[in-house]
């Protein structure tokens, strides 16, 4: 058996496609949810790059959060560098 140098490029794992979870709509789970303070936010669209669902969407300055694929993670409010967006409980549905 050949010995490994030590920065040596081993192949891992392959990607064969790019997915999102938007081709499941999981919202109504959630237990909290995103709210965006659109007078606090500078469109830095940090919250867009790391939402792992790719439920938040930039439209010019505008942002816009898809509730029907949103998790309610909570990475995107983490991640604000203005606080611009909170997480609140989500509202029993009947």
């Amino acid at each position: 058996m050949r010995e490994i140098e030590e920065f040596e490029y081993i192949r891992g794992g392959s990607i064969h496609r790019i997915t999102t979870g938007t081709p499941i709509k999981t919202g109504s789970w959630r237990v909290f949810r995103p709210l965006l303070d659109q007078g606090l936010c500078n469109s830095c669209k940090l919250c867009f790059w790391l939402c792992p669902d790719s439920c938040i969407i930039f439209e010019k300055k505008n942002v816009q959060i898809n509730y029907e694929y949103c998790k309610g993670c909570g990475i995107c409010a983490h991640e604000c560098p203005k606080k611009a967006i909170t997480m609140e409980r989500e509202e029993a549905k009947s």
